[in-house]
């Protein structure tokens, strides 16, 4: 970009590109039935390649509490366990522009979202969509559910979970914990 000064003089400052960001593919194993949707990874968890890697989101600690699959665990082990349980993780997002972590950053007219009406075609046992936090259940209600056919769309629950991310600082552990246990009621039945 060019830029004029006040002086006359012209400058060139470079514009850093927005940060392209990747989903990683579907973590469902067989039987799942309640799939857990993220937005799009971190930061961390890119660097990572582990989904919910910062050590401030309260996701690992809460599947701790509900299905023995804590942060303590080797991360194998946790998506082991949950699959174990009927839970499988995914993203809303597949691609998107997003300078640094925050979902609020996301650029909207990048967004690009995972084929999760193919995924529940080809997983039929999912009965259950959990979304965790507000940015994934509008990019949910306005990129993937218009796509999911009617009869889908129907027998499925949808759980609008409060975000575990640490930026979600407007409710406590407590009440995130609080609606998050409802999980418990879907997994392993």
């Amino acid at each position: 970009m060019v830029l004029a000064t006040g002086s006359g003089r012209v400058r060139r400052v470079a514009i850093a590109p927005p940060d392209h960001v990747s989903s990683f593919p579907p973590q469902v194993g067989d039987g799942c039935r309640v799939l857990v949707l993220g937005t799009v990874p971190s930061a961390r968890s890119l660097a990572m390649r582990q989904s919910y890697a910062h050590p401030h989101n309260l996701f690992w600690p809460f599947m701790g509490e509900l299905f023995d699959a804590g942060p303590d665990l080797a991360y194998a082990e946790r998506i082991r366990r949950l699959h174990a349980r009927g839970i499988g993780i995914w993203d809303v997002l597949m691609h998107c522009e997003r300078p640094g972590s925050l979902d609020s950053s996301i650029r909207v007219g990048s967004e690009i979202a995972n084929d999760i009406p193919a995924l529940l075609g080809t997983h039929p046992s999912i009965a259950v969509l959990a979304i965790n936090g507000a940015k994934a259940q509008q990019v949910f209600a306005r990129r993937i559910a218009p796509r999911i056919d009617a009869a889908t769309l129907q027998r499925l629950t949808v759980l609008a979970l409060p975000s575990t991310s640490p930026a979600n600082a407007s409710l406590s552990r407590a009440v995130k914990f609080a609606r998050w246990r409802a999980l418990a009621d879907w997994a392993g039945r």
